[in-house]
Formats: C-alpha cells, structure tokens, sequence
C-alpha cells in the first residue's frame, strides 16, 4: 500500500513540475514575442480553464465508474442469492476486507460461473428429458417428474439418469420379448397360410420396432395373439393329420402303389391350410376310386374287421351280430356301415389295448407252464439225472408265480375299465377271470385223467431205480440195507404227498412256501425227491 501510494505521489508531483516548466515556456514565449501583461493574464486564466476542465471531467468519469459499481454490488449480490437457491448451493459471501472495485469483481465472476452451471444444468435437463420422454411413451409410463421453472439439482439429475437407465432395460427386455413373439407369430401366420387381418396382427409383424408401442397390455395381447394362432396351428394340423389317416386308410384298402403314394408325399411342407388343400384332394380322388372299387373296399375293410375281432377276442355270436358283414349287396350305404364299423371297433381295441396286451402275456405263459406241467407227468423224464429235473421244477414254480401275479394285475384292470365304461369286459363271450379258473380246472382234470390211466397200465406203483452199494456180490434181489433205504424212500415220499395236499390255498392252488418248507425239512436223495408221485403232487392244483 505505502509502495503503491509512493508511486502515485511521485506521479502526482511529476504532473506539477510538468505544468510549471509548460507554464514557464509560456512565459518565455510571451516574454520573446512582447505579450502585455493584461494578455498573459488572460491566457494564464484560458490554461487554468484548461486543466480544471480536464480534471473536472475525469472527476466526473471516475465518479460514474464509482456509482456503478456501488450500484452493480447489490444487483450481483440478489442475482448470486437467486442462483444459489436455483442451484440449491449455499448463499455466497463475499471479503469484507476487499475494496468496492475487488467486491465487484469477485461477485461478477462469480455470477458468471453461477449462470454458466444453470445454464449447463438446463441443457443436461432437456437432453434427459427428451431421452425420458421417448422412453416413456414407448413404455407407455410415466417420466420422471422435474418441477418445471426450476433449476434441476445434482441429485435430482442423478434420479433422472437412473430413471432412464431402468426405462432403457425395460425396453430392452420387452423389446427381446416382442421380437421373440414377433418371429412365433410370424411363423405360425406362415405355417397356417394366413395373412393379418386387423391392427394388431399388422403391428406384430411389422419390421418397424418403433411402430409397436411396448405397453404391458400390448404385450400380453401378442401372448394371446401367438396363443390363438398356436390353437388354430393345433385343430389344423388334427384337421391335416385327420385327413392323411383317412388317405392312409384309402391307400390300403384301394391297394394303391407306393409310387403314387410318393408322388404325393413328396409335396408335403407346405403351410398346412395349403396342405390340408393338397390331401383333400387326394382323398376326393380316392373316394372316386373307392366307389369304382366298391365290392374290393368292403372285402378289404372286412379282412381288416377280422383281424380287430380276433385281437379283441370277440365270439361267433358277437361277430354275427354285425350283419352287414354277411351282405352281397355291395353299395355305398354298405360300405358307410363297415367304415362305421371298423372306426368303432379300433377304438374299442384302443382303450382295452392295455388289458389285451395282459391277457396275451397270460396266454403265452399259460402255454409254457402247461407245457412244463405236461412234461412233468411224463415218469420217462426220470431216466435223466443231470440236474434237468430240478431245473424244470424251478421253471414250473416261477411260472405259477408269475401266472398268480398276472391273475391278480389282470383282475384289478378288469374290475377297473368295468367300472369306467359301466360294461363287463368279456373274453371270448365270458369274463376272462372265469375263462382263468376253467383253465385251471382243465388243467386239474386232465393231471387226474392221466393218473387214473397210469394207475390202469400199472397196478405197481413205479418205484425209482436205487444204485447198489459199491462193492456188493449179491445180485438179482436187493439187500437188507438196500430195503431198508427204499422203505425210508417210500415213507418220505407219502410225507410229501401229505404236505403238498395238506396246504392248499382257497383256490386249489398249494402254497408254494408250504412246499418249499416241506422239502427243506426233509432230508433224503434225490432219487427219492424226484419220485414219480412226488412230482406229481408237487404241480400246482387247478381252480
């Protein structure tokens, strides 16, 4: 400060000695050129004139620059406070040690950067909110609300960009959402030959994104839309496929070539309702066949009705009771009857398919365990002492087993299907059950036939060979000890007999663990345990 004031002094004092030698040169010139003193007088007064004007005008100027900014302070001060609570800053303060002209400086650059930050704010505003806005309406959602004629704050920016950003990965998500249904559509719209026919199904397909306004309601419209379109794919493919059974059918029975069946098989893979078109056709040409080849189509169709009625176990009463099958009278009501006929008759087949299936694998074991049960009344297989004996009786058992368990699983799904469609379900003209306790029955007679006719070609009840003892001399009459083996033989095989007679199950049928405890307590040869009316009374006792 005192440097300064120096500096200005020495300056100040410059300007006096400058005016003094000015003023003394005027006076030399005066002196030289003979100016009177009256004249002198008058000019000293014009340069007095001179520099007080001068002075009084620069006073005039610096007092102007004072005033204004005295006067621009405030001004700066109101707009800082204003921009302040805009910007949610702090009120700004300034030095009171500064000068006027430093305060007003400060404060006008400070206002300056202020306006720039508002201005930066806005802008960032209107980028965002036009960014929010398109979002929004493509959404269909609310954006994010600013109050409008006031300056955004920081945070409420940072809200607003967060905003955007979750409306940004809705879109995205609809957006994968609508052009995946957007393909399904399409295709299903390919598939079934179909072009759009309203607003919606336009929009769904159209290759514009921005077109199609991702509202949550739009949306679950395409699902119901592509939903729709998969239930008419649905009933036009049963249609198609309806109709290729019926063309199937019509092949077989008209006997037509595989090269004509080829020729149209091969244009197949279009959309469906033009395929539906295509085996139309086809079955309109061979109804045309079918009716020149009326008398083959009925005599085809009752080598196929054959066929259901034996896989469906039908009697010669249930056969006949179809009488057309009788009929030489071959015309299309004839044929209608048959076509009738053999669709009921496939279905019927269809829903006892399970139990049939049953009762074939009954069947088949039923004939391996007849066949075993057979063998094993044969008193020449005892010849044999490898071990087949044994074998064979374990055959014999697993069968019975698995025969009791097919009875039982068989008697459950009658019991069932009878229940279901309120009819007895009937087997060769009987229930099957019944059918199963006459087999068994049969079976029972025919063992005690075969008994009573070996009992009639040999009164002596067969004994089995015993091997004499190594070493013995005697021949032609068995020893004592020999005897005495055989008579043990023949005691343990009437205690089998009893055991195996003395159990039985309310059926007729011994109880196989009854059997098997039998055998196991007693301990004797196998030559004894094969003995011919052992083996007999060990088989299974019919119903």
């Amino acid at each position: 400060m005192s440097r300064h004031a120096r500096k200005s002094e020495v300056l100040a004092s410059s300007v006096i000695s400058s005016a003094n030698r000015a003023l003394a040169r005027l006076v030399d010139i005066w002196d030289e050129v003979g100016i009177q003193e009256e004249e002198r007088l008058r000019r000293i007064e014009q340069v007095r004139e001179y520099i007080e004007e001068l002075f009084d005008r620069m006073i005039t100027e610096e007092m102007a620059m004072k005033d204004r900014l005295e006067k621009s302070i405030p001004l700066y001060q109101k707009e800082l406070k204003t921009l302040c609570y805009e910007l949610s800053l702090e009120e700004y303060k300034v030095d009171e040690n500064m000068t006027v002209l430093q305060i007003e400086k400060d404060l006008r650059v400070t206002l300056e950067l202020f306006t720039k930050h508002k201005n930066e704010r806005l802008k960032e505003l209107m980028l965002l909110q036009k960014e929010d806005q398109e979002l929004c309406s493509d959404l269909c959602v609310t954006p994010y609300y600013i109050p409008s004629g006031r300056i955004p704050s920081i945070k409420q920016l940072e809200e607003l960009k967060e905003h955007i950003r979750v409306q940004s990965e809705e879109k995205k998500k609809r957006l994968e959402i609508f052009s995946s249904l957007r393909t399904e559509i399409r295709q299903c719209f390919d598939e079934i030959g179909r072009q759009p026919e309203n607003t919606l199904e336009r929009d769904a397909i159209c290759e514009d994104d921005e077109a199609f306004f991702l509202t949550p309601q739009n949306i679950e419209a395409l699902k119901v839309l592509k939903k729709q379109l998969e239930i008419k794919k649905e009933e036009l493919l049963c249609t198609l496929n309806t109709v290729k059974e019926k063309v199937g059918n019509l092949w077989n029975l008209l006997q037509i070539s595989q090269e004509e069946q080829e020729v149209c098989q091969k244009f197949s893979g279009n959309p469906i309702y033009d395929d539906i078109k295509m085996w139309e056709n086809e079955l309109g040409r061979l109804d045309e066949i079918k009716m020149v080849k009326l008398k083959q189509v009925i005599l085809n169709i009752r080598h196929e009705l054959k066929i259901y009625w034996d896989k469906c176990f039908y009697t010669e009463e249930q056969r006949k009771a179809f009488e057309p099958y009788y009929s030489d009278h071959f015309t299309e009501d004839l044929l209608s009857q048959h076509d009738n006929e053999i669709v009921k008759l496939k279905l019927q087949y269809e829903k006892c398919k399970p139990i049939l299936d049953s009762i074939a694998k009954w069947e088949t074991n039923w004939s391996q365990f007849s066949a075993l049960e057979k063998k094993a009344n044969d008193p020449n297989r005892f010849s044999n002492r490898g071990g087949s004996l044994l074998k064979e009786e374990k055959e014999r058992v697993k069968f019975q087993k698995l025969l009791s368990k097919l009875e039982e699983d068989l008697k459950a799904r009658i019991e069932s299907w009878e229940a279901e469609q309120e009819c007895p379900f009937l087997f060769n003209g009987s229930k099957f059950m019944d059918y199963v306790a006459s087999q068994w029955e049969t079976l029972k007679q025919q063992k005690e036939r075969e008994k009573q006719v070996r009992k009639k070609e040999d009164p002596q009840p067969f004994k089995t060979p015993v091997k004499r003892p190594a070493g013995s001399c005697t021949q032609g009459t068995p020893s004592s000890k020999t005897r005495k083996v055989n008579g043990t033989h023949a005691t343990i095989s009437r205690t089998i007999v009893t055991s195996a007679f003395g159990n039985q199950t309310s059926t007729g049928k011994p109880q196989l663990s009854t059997i098997k405890e039998e055998i196991s307590k007693k301990s004797f040869s196998k030559d004894a345990i094969f003995n011919s009316t052992v083996i007999e009374n060990l088989h299974p006792c019919t119903q």
